[in-house]
């Protein structure tokens, strides 16, 4: 397969959905959208899993952002969705979280079928560049891909899930550490939600918002870091400046969750989380220090970069 790896230049985009994987335990098959550049080949994946309520069809100023600049992005509808309206006594309510768990590692598994419903992609994905990305709680799904670990609610024991086809990600908006950190809502109903970083080992890019004062936490916009903080190995943290927890609305514009629309907050976003992806999978720092410099020059700045 010839490679022709993606550059900082845009191109036209295609998006295909919904596709069904077979998902037998979940109840329904698992929809996503497939998005992608129109043309090139040794294209990098990207699995994203979208925040508590989101779907498939949201995060478009992001997604449409990756796949221009050459990733094959792959966005599942976890069983959260306002678009699947689950029943509150439904048996399935105190597992979400496993099951997003298993809705991104069921993706990597059937990467084959994939190439098979969306022809538009066949032998143009690149199997050994990898990444996976979040937001809020899909950051917390995601991360866990990385190497994040937490307690099984149901008996105590550490979930570990890491998955080395997994070569980088971005984590938007992650939760921090749980226990006395979290305020009496999140403690009481989400008991998955005490996550350790200290194996998270994969290059990871933390973007976090400097004016982040959620509710699930009695921190404040610190608590958000601590996925940079509390990780070894290479990482780099974007605090987005007067950024609240939709980043400037990544989920959408005009959303109703976004509380600090910011075209230009969105674009920094875009902008930064593009280039650490690009670097991170060819291994090239050229497009990553392209992107830091070019933050640095912004007037007014949107954010600052940290790297260790």
């Amino acid at each position: 397969m010839a490679e022709s790896y993606p550059s900082t230049v845009p191109s036209p985009v295609l998006s295909v959905a919904p596709v069904s994987l077979s998902a037998p335990g979940r109840g329904e098959d698992l929809q996503l959208r497939v998005s992608g550049p129109v043309t090139g080949t040794g294209l990098p994946i990207l699995v994203f899993s979208h925040g508590y309520g989101q779907s498939l069809y949201t995060y478009g100023p992001l997604v449409h952002h990756w796949a221009s600049h050459g990733f094959v992005v792959l966005q599942p509808t976890h069983l959260d969705s306002r678009m699947l309206a689950l029943a509150a006594d439904d048996p399935r309510q105190p597992q979400l979280w496993r099951f997003r768990e298993q809705d991104l590692t069921r993706i990597l598994d059937q990467l084959d079928a994939i190439e098979e419903a969306v022809p538009a992609i066949k032998g143009r994905l690149h199997r050994s560049r990898i990444a996976v990305a979040g937001h809020s709680w899909g950051a917390q799904t995601a991360s866990m891909l990385l190497g994040a670990t937490h307690p099984d609610p149901d008996d105590g024991s550490t979930v570990n899930i890491m998955d080395k086809r997994i070569k980088a990600g971005v984590l938007l908006t992650v939760p921090g550490t749980g226990g006395d950190n979290l305020s009496p809502f999140a403690a009481a109903h989400f008991p998955f939600m005490h996550p350790d970083f200290s194996a998270m080992t994969t290059p990871t890019l933390v973007v976090a918002g400097d004016n982040d004062h959620g509710a699930i936490s009695v921190l404040g916009p610190e608590w958000w870091r601590h996925a940079y903080v509390l990780s070894p190995g290479r990482k780099a943290l974007f605090t987005v400046f007067g950024g609240e927890h939709s980043l400037g609305g990544i989920s959408n514009y005009e959303a109703k969750e976004t509380t600090d629309e910011n075209p230009a907050r969105v674009a920094a976003v875009q902008r930064i989380s593009t280039a650490f992806l690009l670097s991170a999978l060819s291994g090239d720092d050229t497009p990553w220090k392209q992107a830091v410099s070019s933050l640095e020059a912004d007037a007014p700045p949107q954010g600052a970069v940290e790297t260790k």
